[in-house]
């Protein structure tokens, strides 16, 4: 999903992203928009090592999680395939010297719809992942809080304002899925030597 973000957004030559998005290929965004099926795939297998993560907590706790979680991945995939439409008409508004921001206001007011309907299952997933993992209920170490989404989520402006020109459109552009790529890489190393039997907590 990186990947389709950089698709969309990378230009060694500029820092703004929908303007960017109006002078990529044809290519690039086809490419893009199919990462949006590709990496919500992958995502959702992720999930996996989340779910045995909490094997350690109550059913329904563990089941919560997993599938506020699941909407978040699944909304992370309909979201940049809706970028699609941005980069589409970014692209109209360039050929044609439209204005950028009247040409792109529909798809981008799409978008922002979608959006919203992520922030209650993120708020779900982040009170009981924060609150069992303090707790040591689960097969995660404390330590791993830091790394868990909401944190760089919340410190985005800190983040993205320590980096100019083409560092900032990879961390800007990026940023969402990189804070997913944080997480279970974190994740998967905390998990590697854990012992699979019930109850085994760290």
């Amino acid at each position: 999903m990186f990947a389709g973000d950089m698709l969309f957004y990378y230009d060694g030559d500029s820092i703004n992203l929908k303007l960017n998005m109006g002078h990529v290929s044809d290519f690039r965004i086809i490419a893009s928009g199919a990462t949006a099926l590709i990496g919500t795939w992958l995502y959702l297998l992720g999930l996996g090592q989340v779910y045995f993560a909490f094997k350690p907590t109550k059913p329904w706790i563990r089941n919560t999680v997993a599938l506020s979680f699941a909407a978040i991945l699944t909304a992370y995939g309909i979201v940049h395939g809706a970028y699609v439409a941005i980069a589409a008409t970014a692209k109209l508004a360039v050929q044609h010297n439209l204005d950028l921001g009247m040409t792109t206001e529909l798809a981008s007011s799409a978008n922002n719809l979608l959006r919203l309907f992520v922030y209650p299952a993120f708020a779900v997933f982040s009170y009981f992942f924060i609150t069992e993992v303090w707790k040591k209920k689960t097969l995660f170490p404390r330590w791993v809080l830091p790394f868990f989404p909401l944190v760089p989520f919340l410190l985005r402006s800190v983040i993205t304002g320590s980096f100019s020109g083409e560092a900032w459109v990879v961390v800007s552009g990026g940023f969402l899925n990189l804070i997913l790529v944080l997480f279970f890489a974190v994740s998967t190393i905390t998990l590697w030597n854990v012992k699979s039997r019930q109850g085994d907590v760290i």
